[in-house]
């Protein structure tokens, strides 16, 4: 199956107008394909080819730099919610959700995810994304950018590529809330000081490049909505909600929308956390290959933007949502609370 790509474009030009019936149908495009297989590609004019390169870019300098070095940004105290964390530190959710090991286990073989023997092998870099609270019970979600030494342009290029997608999240937000039949700013109100992270992973196809290796197991996001530009290395597999396995191809100039799970709260369960791992594949294999024969870096960078609700806000479903069935397994809680909750389960909680 193909995703759909959803061009921004139209919703864009004509954001003041959003009764018009012809973005109501664009609209409910989006509402019904993050609903139906969790995941999304869209084309936004401001997102630029050249703006994912220069990320990646410098992601790869960064990431090839000696493991002394990378160490000296890890905060582990802070939950790792910012700087570097190493490789072998984030533990997938299938390797400890019995539930989820139960569930993989009653798949047919070919939809499947690859068994994670251990922690990821990717190395990850979480930097902050638009202001904090000044007043919030979650201080250690929210806490200030760690800027390596060496990389004068890192801040200016974190901040305009994490912003530029951010931008991306809150125009498909909005969109979505739409064509939910939720007031426009149902999810963006909701964002507005949330700890937001651009979060690139590094995975060493030099030293891990078979096929099968696994460098980030199967595993569903904590957050809001989750952003990737275009990787230079495939290996990205996701589930569509009817639970079809399904190799992510994202065409050039386009970005990968993956619902997470405080959507799949505010719509009580509407939408559902979209499942995801990322894995050497014979096409990792070819690219590992052609990046050789040009003296390109071997390091696979994901240019990716975890965008979330604000900590303090409530999740809880919303608006019709709240009517549903389903909404009695979505409870009240503080969104910093829940996402605690999630990293003590993946080993991001400061204790190694």
């Amino acid at each position: 199956m193909e995703l759909p790509v959803i061009d921004l474009s139209s919703y864009l030009s004509a954001v003041s107008n959003d009764r018009d019936p012809r973005l109501q149908s664009l609209c409910a495009d989006v509402s019904r394909t993050l609903s139906e297989t969790g995941a999304l590609l869209v084309k936004d004019p401001r997102c630029t080819v050249e703006d994912n390169d220069r990320f990646i870019d410098m992601m790869e300098n960064y990431f090839s730099a000696p493991h002394e070095f990378k160490i000296r940004q890890e905060r582990p105290h802070l939950h790792y919610q910012v700087g570097v964390t190493p490789e072998r530190v984030e533990v997938p959710r299938s390797l400890v959700d019995e539930e989820m090991q139960e569930k993989v286990k009653e798949m047919p073989e070919e939809h499947r995810p690859h068994v994670p023997v251990g922690a990821d092998l990717k190395w990850r870099y979480f930097w902050r994304i638009g202001d904090r609270p000044s007043n919030t019970k979650f201080q250690e979600l929210n806490a200030e950018p760690v800027i390596p030494e060496g990389f004068p342009e890192w801040k200016e290029t974190m901040d305009s590529w994490g912003y530029k997608m951010t931008a991306a999240i809150e125009v498909v937000a909005e969109m979505a809330a739409i064509g939910f039949g939720l007031p426009k700013d149902a999810f963006t109100s909701l964002m507005k000081l949330g700890p937001h992270l651009l979060a690139p992973t590094g995975s060493d196809l030099e030293k891990y490049g078979q096929v099968g290796t696994v460098f980030a197991g199967y595993h569903y996001d904590l957050n809001f909505l989750t952003i990737h530009g275009r990787s230079r290395f495939p290996g990205l597999n996701i589930w569509l909600r009817n639970g079809q396995k399904v190799e992510v191809k994202v065409p050039v100039g386009c970005l990968l929308i993956q619902t997470g799970k405080q959507i799949e709260w505010l719509t009580g369960g509407d939408c559902i956390a979209g499942m995801h791992e990322v894995v050497a594949t014979n096409r990792t294999i070819d690219a590992i290959n052609a990046a050789k024969e040009q003296k390109r870096s071997l390091w696979r960078v994901s240019s990716t933007l975890f965008a979330h609700i604000a900590s303090d806000a409530v999740l809880k479903p919303l608006g019709r949502f709240a009517e549903s069935p389903l909404a009695k397994k979505y409870p009240l809680m503080c969104a910093g609370e829940y996402v605690e909750q999630e990293l003590s389960v993946i080993n991001l909680n400061g204790k190694k």
